[in-house]
């Protein structure tokens, strides 16, 4: 399948349940909240500002779907894991995204993004288990490898697979200042949608 990547447009901001959409492949990406998903979206569709980066973390409580060319959704799940939501707020966001991973639809591929200078958290390990046991491929993107020397994001690279060994996921470092990594993903996300 040839996808034009640049022709990419917001479909929709999902805010309940029955605007989720199911017409089209999905690519689902996941992740700690400021953890660099929406300069990924960004980097992959080589945009600026299509994936809205928030000053604030956890302020985004949309599951957004990106049309990806009329053929596939890039599919952008509320951030994760930030400390300063309130309980109420975070038990909402974590009933949204199960309605989400429980409605029917064709997720091709979870994309589960890390940043390559911290230690993975347990949040992390439990989104990649539920993908595994949900049966939903995924692979692991390693973010703001820049920002690291060869050596150090080559270690920590190494951690990373440790804790993800209950899979042999693929990672994948990756920038989005430098673009390192996007080709790679791009290929993993059009292996994804060549495997149905």
């Amino acid at each position: 399948m040839k996808i034009n990547y640049n022709n990419v447009s917001l479909k929709i901001s999902a805010v309940k349940k029955s605007q989720f959409l199911s017409d089209r492949p999905q690519i689902v990406f996941c992740g700690r909240s400021n953890v660099g998903k929406s300069s990924m979206i960004n980097c992959l569709v080589s945009r600026k500002s299509l994936a809205r980066t928030s000053s604030k973390p956890g302020k985004t409580a949309t599951i957004n779907y990106y049309d990806i060319d009329g053929k596939l959704y890039f599919v952008d799940l509320p951030g994760y894991g930030y400390a300063k939501v309130s309980y109420a707020e975070k038990r909402k966001w974590s009933v949204f995204m199960q309605d989400y991973f429980n409605t029917y639809n064709d997720k091709r591929l979870a994309i589960s993004i890390v940043d390559i200078r911290h230690e993975v958290t347990d949040l992390d390990v439990d989104m990649g288990r539920y993908l595994y046991d949900a049966k939903i491929p995924f692979i692991v993107v390693a973010t703001k490898a820049d920002k690291l020397s060869k050596t150090a994001a080559e270690k920590n690279l190494e951690r990373i697979k440790a804790v993800y060994d209950f899979e042999n996921a693929v990672i994948i470092p990756f920038s989005s200042q430098t673009a390192q990594g996007r080709q790679e993903v791009l290929c993993q996300i059009e292996q994804a949608l060549e495997e149905k």
